[in-house]
């Protein structure tokens, strides 16, 4: 894939393209699929981690702060694979095969952390009322472990939109987050400590 084409796409995430969102989601979910699928996980784990990934490709591209070394394949599967890695991790699973296409690249550890940070329950609890009364639906739905399919014959949306919804409605809520000063303040901190624990002033 070319970088212009790169660019296109990711133009369409930061509008939220129903089209080119469909589009990337057909043609990179099997790669994900299988790395889940052969790591410990589920179906539901896969759409999970794919939107995660998504919002976090979202939010890097409209800040200016994606910077592609290689296909924008090659990087999503980067960010889908430490996403799982980490899950992994926090539920003491062990990764059974490394397998990865493309020569995937990874992604800082501070990016897993912050997703971390964003994962935690009591954080999404806070913000959740804030919602939609469709995402706080859809989401809810999610949490208690839905699939898509299952989702969308409960709402009455097509599949397809009711991806795109928890993208939009996982990407509000993460924006919401971000905005909150308690969040920042952990956020802050925490990356000082990590500061200076590299420095050796911890």
């Amino acid at each position: 894939m070319s970088s212009t084409e790169d660019h296109k796409i990711l133009e369409g995430i930061i509008a939220g393209d129903e089209v080119i969102i469909t589009t990337f989601y057909k043609q990179n979910l099997q790669y994900v699929r299988q790395y889940i699928l052969q790591n410990s996980g589920n179906e539901a784990d896969v759409e999970d981690v794919f939107q995660d990934a998504l919002v976090l490709v979202y939010q890097k591209s409209k800040s200016g702060s994606l910077v592609l070394y290689s296909s924008l394949r090659t990087y999503f599967f980067g960010v889908c694979k430490n996403i799982w890695r980490n899950r992994l991790r926090k539920n003491k699973k062990m990764v059974i095969t490394e397998e990865i296409p493309d020569n995937a690249e990874s992604i800082p550890p501070e990016v897993i952390e912050y997703i971390t940070q964003n994962e935690r329950e009591h954080v999404y609890r806070k913000h959740f009322l804030n919602l939609s009364t469709n995402c706080r639906e859809v989401l809810r739905l999610l949490f208690e472990g839905k699939s898509m399919r299952e989702i969308a014959n409960i709402t009455g949306y097509s599949e397809g939109y009711t991806r795109k919804k928890k993208f939009e409605c996982k990407r509000s809520l993460i924006e919401m987050i971000e905005k909150d000063p308690i969040y920042q303040e952990l956020y802050l901190t925490k990356k000082q400590q990590r500061h200076e624990k590299k420095s050796g002033n911890i």
